[in-house]
């Protein structure tokens, strides 16, 4: 009774439990509005369905030399082309220095007799045609947009038409001789 009396020692007792009790409320608060909140940031995360999209692989085995498949990726066709031997060379010849969009065909495959790309014509997002052996594949022996007249060669390099860019290339790793990982 006689410390409490003393009004110093009072006083440095009742902030030291007065702080205390600040801190301790301060913390239970931050965590509280933590957990609060946590609802809502992982609501942000991307779903389930799309995090299957984020990548694909295919089965290379069963496409011919000289033929092509589509496939989806990311709600996109992306044309996969077993290129032959005279595709290649075709599209090793051209001087890109007379392209649109000049990218060599060693820069856009990653083994020369396999071709990916995006297939959305860049010029107003067509499907252009030339996946199949009765379509129509254009001057250069690629791809041709019916929608504005797009040539696209062996290597999906734009050259003739409106369209302003190459077929895009997405990102894609070869995880064996006969699959590739898209994404």
């Amino acid at each position: 009774m006689a410390d409490t009396a003393n009004p110093a020692h009072g006083a440095t007792d009742g902030e030291t439990r007065r702080d205390f009790l600040l801190y301790a409320s301060s913390a239970v608060g931050v965590v509280g509005a933590g957990l609060a909140l946590w609802p809502f940031i992982h609501s942000m995360n991307p779903a389930a369905d799309t995090l299957a999209l984020a990548s694909t692989e295919v089965d290379l085995s069963p496409v011919a030399e000289g033929q092509a498949i589509t496939v989806m990726w990311r709600g996109k066709p992306v044309f996969v082309r077993h290129r032959t031997a005279d595709e290649i060379a075709a599209a090793r010849s051209v001087d890109v220095a007379g392209l649109r969009d000049p990218q060599k065909d060693e820069d856009r495959v990653k083994k020369p007799e396999w071709l990916v790309t995006i297939g959305v014509c860049t010029h107003l997002g067509c499907i252009p045609l030339g996946q199949k052996a009765a379509d129509p594949r254009g001057d250069f022996g690629g791809w041709f947009c019916p929608c504005h007249g797009s040539h696209y060669d062996t290597s999906g390099r734009v050259r003739k038409g409106p369209a302003p860019l190459n077929l895009h290339v997405p990102e894609y790793a070869f995880l064996n001789d006969k699959t590739v990982k898209i994404g």
